[in-house]
């Protein structure tokens, strides 16, 4: 089985159990603000992967991640910072009102947008790797950006790597 169904029946189930459809009402930094704690892997009121960060501006390990894993794989079309581009939408925007399950399936799955003579082509990436074993880390950095909690740029501070980060990474990436 393709890794690329496994994250297709993921988000699947998640929008189910949710009750949600492909969008939900606008984010925000109360709602986006971290409950619980799993050795360094926030989550807000709802059990949807979120991001801490410290007074003196440390973010988690999880949204340094997420910022260094989207300027390797998704900058180059969706800007820096997730600010968009001419070729892809600002993501800082878009998970504003995107929910996590359609986060997953639109990049494991990919997407396709035609309309006023224009194709925009997101491709997908539920088989590289490089991107699904850190779409967690992708989403709560692109969370803390479309809340306005993460200012553009590379976090001047980050948390150690916690123990579940490095053995979920070697499972992931088979090491």
């Amino acid at each position: 089985m393709s890794v690329r169904i496994v994250f297709s029946a993921l988000a699947l189930s998640l929008l189910a159990v949710a009750g949600t459809g492909p969008a939900q009402a606008q984010d925000s930094k109360e709602k986006a603000a971290a409950v619980s704690d799993d050795d360094g892997k926030y989550a807000d009121a709802d059990g949807t992967p979120t991001y801490k960060i410290q007074d003196d501006g440390t973010v988690d390990w999880y949204t340094f991640s997420g910022y260094r894993r989207f300027n390797s794989d998704c900058h180059v079309c969706h800007g820096p910072d997730g600010v968009g581009s001419s070729y892809a939408p600002a993501l800082a925007d878009s998970l504003k009102t995107m929910d996590y399950g359609t986060f997953l399936s639109i990049v494991a799955e990919g997407r396709k947008n035609v309309g006023g003579g224009k194709e925009n082509v997101m491709p997908a990436f539920g088989d590289n790797k490089n991107v699904y074993c850190y779409m967690d880390d992708l989403y709560v950095y692109l969370r803390a950006r479309a809340v306005g909690d993460l200012p553009r740029g590379r976090p001047a501070k980050k948390a150690d790597k916690p123990q579940a980060a490095k053995d979920h990474e070697a499972s992931c990436m088979g090491g």
